[in-house]
């Protein structure tokens, strides 16, 4: 067979590899190191040069913030977007790492260098140990980055915001129910986050299911100073096997183990916990029984669940595109593009009934992994051996 038109053939190509395989192993041989090599690299070129672009356009959108409340270069510089940076990085990381893996595939099977690979005796399975190794890299970098690079990172980036380009906005409720400690819960109507004052404020104790002690008020005030509560014409109430006592006033210093900060939610608040201080949160959420606890717990297991993606794309991504066909490149990364964005449709879906709807929050957030990691296997099996 000759060369057409600069093009190695099938022969010549598996003669100028061979010397890179050897029989199946789960050691590295050089050809694994030459795939891992080029899925990284192609992975961070187009990541970086997504954040330029990225950049540039928050830049148009943000400049006249930047002019009006006069912020330093520094400051735009190193305290936004050195801290924005880690944040596009993992979001748009599941979506590159699959096209990486399509592109430079694609290119390896059009050039003829998996049949080469296949024809050398190593197996399918075989080859896929590069790309799960790198997977794991990235996904690895994911966890990192969404549980304890992040959270730091978005620090110095939402205090700059919210100096430069915007207020920070505080979540106030009515009718807020908690549970303050176990066996103990508290009712207020209604609380001002600027005045820090709630009224119609209700604290009930129980024991075993029994009411033991009740304490009321019309109004609470946060005294900053003393850090205590000052409650106002109140009325409380013990009730004991025995005996049952009663007393009210116009005012009670009291504390109850609840301070200002917890009746009002930042709604970036997730966003800066780091992976312990958010399942702390949750635990203590729980014991409070907070009505938004499970907004907070589909974050958490979606910080643990998400990385896993880069893997199940990954492996699809090499099942699609390791097989030469007519349509090249082009028609790889389309099908694997419609794959991918049926995959975030579905991560978006569950999220929104685990959030809105009753779904468990733990079932939500791994369906979309457990379901396209089934069509991974099916698509590996499937694929050219």
């Amino acid at each position: 067979m000759e060369e057409t038109h600069g093009k190695t053939t099938d022969a010549e190509a598996i003669m100028k590899l061979r010397r890179f395989f050897q029989p199946d192993s789960l050691a590295l041989r050089t050809i694994d190191l030459y795939i891992i090599k080029k899925f990284l690299g192609t992975f961070f070129f187009s990541i970086i040069l997504l954040i330029f672009i990225i950049i540039v356009f928050d830049v148009s959108e943000h400049i006249d913030d930047f002019l009006k409340h006069d912020a330093p270069i520094k400051a735009i510089i190193f305290n936004y977007y050195l801290n924005f940076i880690p944040h596009f990085v993992n979001l748009f990381s599941y979506l590159f790492v699959f096209i990486a893996v399509i592109f430079f595939t694609s290119r390896m099977a059009s050039d003829s260098e998996i049949i080469a690979i296949l024809s050398s005796g190593i197996s399918f399975r075989r080859m896929l140990l590069p790309y799960i190794v790198a997977a794991s890299i990235l996904a690895l970098m994911s966890f990192l980055l969404g549980n304890f690079v992040i959270p730091y990172t978005n620090r110095g980036k939402l205090e700059f915001e919210k100096q430069y380009i915007k207020d920070a906005k505080l979540f106030n409720d009515m009718n807020i129910h908690k549970q303050v400690s176990p066996g103990v819960f508290l009712y207020i109507e209604n609380f001002n986050t600027q005045t820090k004052k709630g009224w119609k404020l209700s604290i009930e104790k129980f024991k075993e299911r029994e009411l033991i002690y009740k304490l009321s008020a019309e109004e609470a005030n946060w005294d900053s100073i003393r850090s205590k509560w000052v409650l106002k014409r109140y009325f409380s109430r013990s009730i004991g096997q025995m005996k049952e006592s009663m007393r009210k006033g116009e005012r009670l210093d009291t504390t109850f183990g609840l301070r200002p900060a917890d009746f009002m939610e930042d709604i970036e608040e997730v966003s800066i916990m780091n992976f312990f201080t958010l399942r702390k949160h949750i635990q203590m959420k729980k014991l409070r029984g907070d009505p938004d606890l499970i907004k907070y717990e589909v974050k958490g297991y979606e910080r643990v669940a998400y990385p896993f993606a880069t893997i199940i794309l990954t492996l699809i991504g090499v099942a699609v595109s390791s097989r030469k066909v007519r349509g090249g490149i082009g028609f790889n990364l389309g099908f694997g593009l419609a794959l991918t964005f049926i995959y975030i449709l579905f991560m978006q879906i569950f999220t929104v009934m685990a959030t809105f709807g009753n779904f468990p929050a733990l079932l939500a957030v791994w369906i979309p992994n457990i379901l396209f990691g089934i069509i991974a296997l099916i698509l590996v099996r499937m694929a050219p051996k």
